[in-house]
């Protein structure tokens, strides 16, 4: 065997050359080999299909999966001890696989990198897609759809750090607390069998400190109002809207009580107001040595990961009148204004429930009062060793009423989840899926 030197001629290889070589190459088979029998080896755990009972004449069925992926670059091993499957060729093929199996025919995917993996298998299933990221971000929200079935008629992406809130008293401001660079996906999909209807679809993925209650707030009306003034662009307004992702909050957070008109409960107000305050990326002086600016993006990122483990607000200062930060009565004033929406795994949940299906709610579980909207959301949709709750819904707004949920991917169980995902066999990632489907 030769090789050419340095110089351009061949030159010849000794032996002990060759027997290096040779055995380089099989090392390297002997590794793919190993990584296909790990694929190989990935299959997961069966889910089971909750099928509701539906109306002989129901109209075409839409199937709708939401799913958080974990983004491969913010894993940090010390936040998921418990864990046997982090590294990208071990999580991967679990969240190809569960992305597969379930054949749905809108994807609304959040915590999305790895693009140069992930679009490639979507478009051998026959989707096409939509990625949008906020600026600097290394992942991001993504709505693919079944191609056979859809067409995009349009598209947005929503900066809610550019997004003013209009209030009666004022002209319009952001009234942000945060600038956290979320953002929402939007497409509306004009399906393909002629009959002049669709689907206004929206992903996000919420800002994710606990603390931040005013800022999801804020985020999630303009994720709402956008939406819908979206669809009146289109001239679409019988078209239903689906809003799914992680909101990064809870059935018993102020947020969720706001989305469907209840009354706040005094500890719901209280978070509101202790989250309304001002952070250094809004206003740069709280911080008695204002960093330049690349010191205060590398500080932005660093605050923005979901991985930090921080619990409390720092580098804030308390919101004054001239912040223009929105009161608790300009908040209930804003969100009356939107269309109450329905939840399609409660809905699922309780009509599961009334079929004799033995499925654990959030209600159940922290003792939530059951006339309080938030009682039939799913037991757990985030599941890891430090942290556990209901964060992942499926929303929609109606304009006829009309949608039934007439299937759901029943929710895995405390036992399947110990002590936390992701988990080999059960989830790639630290959220569940979410898949249900509506006539």
């Amino acid at each position: 065997m030769e090789q050419p030197s340095s110089s351009g001629k061949a030159r010849q290889l000794t032996g002990e050359q060759l027997a290096k070589a040779q055995a380089r190459k099989e090392k390297k088979l002997n590794q793919q080999q190993t990584n296909k029998s790990k694929i190989k080896d990935t299959t997961l755990d069966p889910r089971s299909w909750l099928t509701l009972p539906k109306k002989a004449e129901s109209q075409s069925q839409v199937k709708i999966l939401s799913w958080n992926l974990l983004a491969q670059c913010l894993i940090r091993r010390e936040l998921f001890p418990a864990s046997d499957c982090l590294k990208a060729q071990q999580r991967e093929p679990l969240i190809h696989e569960e992305i597969l199996r379930q054949n749905a025919d809108i994807l609304c995917l959040q915590e999305v990198d790895r693009l140069e993996k992930l679009l490639p298998l979507l478009q051998r299933a026959g989707y096409s897609e939509r990625y949008a990221s906020g600026p600097g971000k290394k992942h991001g929200c993504l709505v693919a759809f079944k191609k056979d079935l859809y067409t995009l008629f349009a598209s947005k992406t929503i900066y809610y750090d550019d997004e003013d809130v209009d209030v009666d008293t004022d002209e319009p401001r952001r009234r942000s607390s945060f600038r956290t660079r979320n953002v929402a996906n939007l497409v509306a999909l004009k399906r393909n069998d002629h009959s002049r209807t669709g689907l206004i679809v929206a992903t996000t993925h919420l800002f994710w400190h606990p603390r931040y209650t005013y800022e999801r707030t804020r985020q999630v009306y303009i994720m709402f109002k956008e939406t819908l003034a979206f669809r009146e662009e289109q001239f679409a307004t019988d078209w239903r809207c689906i809003l799914a992702g992680d909101f990064n909050f809870t059935p018993s957070d102020a947020t969720y009580s706001l989305l469907f008109k209840e009354p706040l409960l005094e500890t719901q107000e209280e978070t509101i107001t202790a989250s309304r305050v001002v952070h250094f990326t809004v206003d740069s002086s709280v911080l008695t040595d204002t960093p330049s600016a690349d010191t205060a993006k590398a500080a932005s990122a660093e605050d923005d990961e979901e991985g930090n483990p921080a619990r409390t607000i720092t580098k804030a200062r308390p919101a004054q009148p001239e912040d223009g930060l929105l009161t608790i009565p300009q908040i209930t004033a804003l969100f009356n204004t939107l269309p109450k929406p329905r939840s399609l795994y409660a809905e699922g949940i309780k009509l599961a429930k009334a079929e004799g299906a033995t499925v654990h709610t959030f209600g159940e579980r922290t003792g939530l009062s059951e006339d309080r909207q938030g009682f039939m959301e799913p037991e757990y949709t985030s599941y890891t060793f430090y942290w556990k709750n209901v964060l992942d819904y499926i929303f929609i707004i109606d304009p006829n009423n009309l949608s039934k949920v007439t299937g759901l991917l029943e929710p895995p169980t405390t036992k399947d989840l110990d002590p936390g995902i992701p988990k080999t066999r059960i989830s790639g990632s630290d959220h569940t899926v979410m898949v249900a489907e509506i006539s």
